[in-house]
């Protein structure tokens, strides 16, 4: 039986799309940093900066770790605790009364 030493090979992004992400992300840096300052934004503030730091953690974990090009498997294994981690999270902020339904 003759076994194979060859390894899949994900087409990488480009040098190209890494300064893009990078250029994206200090975008939203500097967009939670305005956002903090602006009082128009008080009532919304926390919701709003969780949800930018959930998409540069996105790129982040995607790009630059390759998430995004790996197997499913490793993706699943990643996403699905974080997943059960947020819910907890909510689930104590519900609890303690932070959010009232």
């Amino acid at each position: 039986m003759a076994q194979s030493n060859e390894h899949v090979q994900h087409a990488h992004p480009s040098n190209g799309t890494y300064v893009l992400v990078a250029a994206v992300l200090g975008v939203l840096t500097a967009v939670e940093v305005a956002v903090f300052y602006l009082e128009a934004v008080r009532p919304v503030l926390v919701p709003l900066l969780l949800t930018l730091s959930a998409a540069k953690f996105t790129m982040v974990v995607g790009f630059f770790m390759h998430l995004r090009f790996d197997s499913k498997l490793y993706r699943a294994l990643f996403v699905g605790p974080l997943v059960v981690a947020i819910a907890v999270m909510i689930a104590m902020l519900f609890i303690n009364g932070v959010f009232r339904l």
